[in-house]
């Protein structure tokens, strides 16, 4: 296994930044294990500390206009830059013609490539060519592997004796991630043994040590390769629980995703991320959310299990109006709901560690 951290990053996420499209960016600022995070790239927000614009809480990663800008900074002068991470996260995973520039740059400048799209850049001669030139490697993290290393379902899911719970949503970049990962470090802090698998190349490029990457899979083998994971997170280190990161949304219509998770992770609990203030799918005008309560009711359908809790994501919503929406979903479908982004996991996970004990039948 690579020893972690790898390297110092400058993530480039020009013009994408505090939006949907720039949520690796948002990942790899709020946490990795595998980069030493040194900067952002968005020329919007040039000046200012990337934690600041997130989030509100100020994390001393200055976001900088350029590149050039980045490497000639205090900080990166004395934490020399190793890595360029792509932290571009547009619909359909493709690389505009000035990121292409972007990266061409910062092979030339000679940092390496980590790049979680579609567009393959190990394939691209010219890219190559700069890399090899100065010695430099280009890593596709959404390349899938071999056929012949893929998992079929095989039922061996059913030695995994962890809680398994799956961290699922109402729609796509509404921060799933995040909140698996923030049930897996509050868990930890209660002295809960507790491993994530990562469903994405946000989660690989933050260091999760299990997982795939859904999207970049042949369909037959998305089922066995969830499996896979979770039975080898368990083989390998008998944790106490296992959350799974949900990807895209049961209904949603660019990205249903979900469904595997429930079939083949076969998890004893469900969290549902939500976003209260969202009426239509993200990037998707005229195709309306269905409703929360809805959405719960195909969830434990589909799964047989219970949605135990709902995690909001709070984008549109005042202070004041947070615990307000929270109790309002309370009293239409009968879970708690928090905000753990804002409010920290702890309450959420008083809640959690109860199943621990009484697991679900």
């Amino acid at each position: 296994m690579t020893e972690l951290p790898e390297g110092n990053a400058i993530i480039y996420c020009d013009g994408a930044f505090n939006t949907t499209n720039g949520k690796t960016a948002h990942g790899l600022v709020r946490f990795t294990d595998r980069y030493r995070v040194l900067a952002v790239i968005d020329s919007r927000y040039a000046g200012q500390d990337a934690g600041e614009i997130l989030d509100g809480k100020a994390n001393q990663i200055p976001i900088f206009k350029t590149l050039d800008e980045a490497l000639q900074s205090n900080g990166s002068r004395a934490l020399p830059a190793t890595h360029f991470v792509v932290g571009l996260a547009p619909d359909g995973g493709r690389l505009s013609p000035a990121a292409y520039k972007d990266i061409c740059t910062a092979l030339s400048l000679g940092l390496n490539v980590d790049c979680g799209l579609h567009d393959y850049l190990s394939e691209d001669p010219e890219l190559m060519k700069l890399a090899v030139n100065t010695g430099v490697k280009i890593r596709d993290v959404r390349k899938p592997p071999p056929i012949n290393e893929l998992h079929f379902f095989s039922g061996c899911i059913e030695e995994v004796k962890s809680l398994k719970i799956a961290v699922l949503g109402t729609d796509s970049a509404i921060g799933k991630r995040t909140t698996a990962w923030l049930i897996i470090k509050g868990l930890r802090q209660e002295g809960v043994a507790a491993e994530i698998i990562g469903t994405g190349q946000t989660a690989w490029m933050q260091g999760a040590r299990y997982g795939i990457i859904m999207d970049s899979l042949v369909n037959d083998f998305v089922a066995g390769e969830i499996e896979y994971a979770v039975w080898r997170a368990w083989t390998e280190n008998r944790p106490e629980v296992i959350v799974i990161e949900g990807q895209g949304s049961l209904m949603n219509p660019a990205y249903p995703g979900g469904f595997e998770i429930l079939a083949a992770g076969r998890p004893d609990i469900i969290v549902l991320q939500h976003a209260p203030a969202r009426r239509e799918y993200d990037g998707f005008e005229g195709y309306p959310i269905q409703p929360l309560a809805q959405q719960i009711e195909v969830i434990e359908l589909l799964s047989g299990k219970p949605v135990v809790a709902v995690t909001i994501n709070h984008e549109n919503l005042s202070n004041d109006q947070i615990p307000l929406v929270c109790s309002a979903i309370e009293q239409v479908v009968g879970c708690p709901a928090f905000d753990v982004l804002r409010d920290g996991p702890e309450k959420l996970i008083a809640f959690i560690i109860p199943f621990l004990t009484t697991k679900v039948p």
